[in-house]
């Protein structure tokens, strides 16, 4: 009884491991997929409308993504934990109109306060959703659907009608989104060292072994000894904190804010997610294919755009491009399951 009990333990603990490797090599091939991909469209739309690959409009299609993209970091923390952050889109608009506000109603307000202010509303917003769900029990998308709506109704209580513009700003806070470093938009750089960081800790620290054992197979994780409740939470919060800080930026790049801010942001970054790899299962993506799956869908409402079609097939390809992804990510996770049930035997 003790030896079989061992056994199990020993599974459970090699469990992670194994999986984490699993789930590297499909998402390598997700990735090169989404980089064919992208090849294509460039070259397809290139053809009859070479403006497409003119040097500005690649400037511009980063530049559109580069807000998302750090918000699609922090839902792909969540996601690979088996959960979803619906709340996102309503976070960014009250966070983006409560600093433009902090700055109409305080003139000459540091800028590191307002940054302060605006990350730790996000960060109290995502630690709400994330004892809700890590330890209240209730589904992510039960509880940040009513968080969706809880803090856009907060949004449109403070805001009472309100707009902030331009001249409500100072011009400081709103080089944060038109200064360059060595002739890069700033809001590129964040966004990338933002990624950067959060992919090397997926990758090469425990805690990011751990993100992806709970999501893949919670009952390993557990007799492995990892903490679900805890990493559930901590995703939910950096989710929360990222998307504070996205309502900042959001603020300094558009200027003009009001209460419906964002809205229905949340659908463009979870198909960002799904179609970046990213299962909606959990256990299995990369942020790296994260960030692709934001930068091809910034391309194709690019291209559309610039081919004339109408924008509102856009969000009819978003709905599909989520339905595809599940439909992918069930079928590879048979796949696997057969696989390693064959070499079990």
């Amino acid at each position: 009884m003790v030896t079989e009990t061992m056994t199990t333990e020993q599974e459970g603990q090699r469990a992670p491991s194994a999986v984490i490797r699993v789930t590297r090599r499909v998402g390598q091939v997700r990735e090169l997929g989404l980089l064919v991909v992208l090849l294509l469209i460039f070259v397809g739309v290139a053809v009859p409308e070479p403006r497409f690959v003119a040097v500005n409009n690649l400037r511009d299609i980063l530049l559109s993504v580069a807000i998302i993209a750090i918000v699609v970091v922090g839902e792909t923390l969540v996601v690979l934990t088996r959960n979803v952050d619906l709340s996102v889109s309503a976070i960014i608009g009250l966070v983006a109109f409560v600093s433009g506000d902090l700055f109409k109603q305080h003139p000459g307000i540091s800028i590191a306060v307002v940054i302060a202010i605006g990350c730790a509303i996000g960060l109290g917003l995502g630690l709400l959703n994330g004892l809700l769900v890590s330890y209240g029990g209730v589904p992510a998308i039960v509880v940040t659907l009513g968080t969706l709506y809880i803090y856009r109704g907060l949004d449109y209580a403070i805001a009472g009608g309100k707009q902030i513009n331009a001249f409500d700003v100072p011009d400081r806070f709103l080089n944060l989104a038109s200064d360059t470093v060595l002739g890069i938009p700033l809001l590129i750089i964040l966004a990338a060292v933002i990624a950067a960081i959060f992919a090397l800790l997926l990758r090469y620290t425990r805690l990011g072994r751990q993100v992806y054992a709970i999501g893949s197979n919670p009952e390993a994780a557990r007799l492995a000894g990892i903490q679900r409740n805890r990493l559930v939470l901590l995703t939910f919060v950096i989710s929360g904190l990222l998307s504070g800080f996205a309502g900042i930026l959001w603020a300094a790049r558009f200027a003009t804010v009001d209460a419906n801010a964002a809205t229905g942001l949340e659908l463009l970054v979870v198909a960002s997610v799904v179609v970046g790899g990213v299962s909606i299962l959990g256990g299995s993506g990369t942020i790296l294919g994260a960030m692709l799956g934001a930068i091809l869908l910034a391309t194709i409402q690019d291209a559309l755009n610039i081919l004339n079609i109408s924008p509102f097939w856009l969000q009819a390809f978003y709905g599909a491009a989520i339905l595809l992804a599940v439909m992918l990510d069930t079928l590879i996770m048979r796949r696997l399951q057969r696989s390693y049930l064959t070499r079990r035997l």
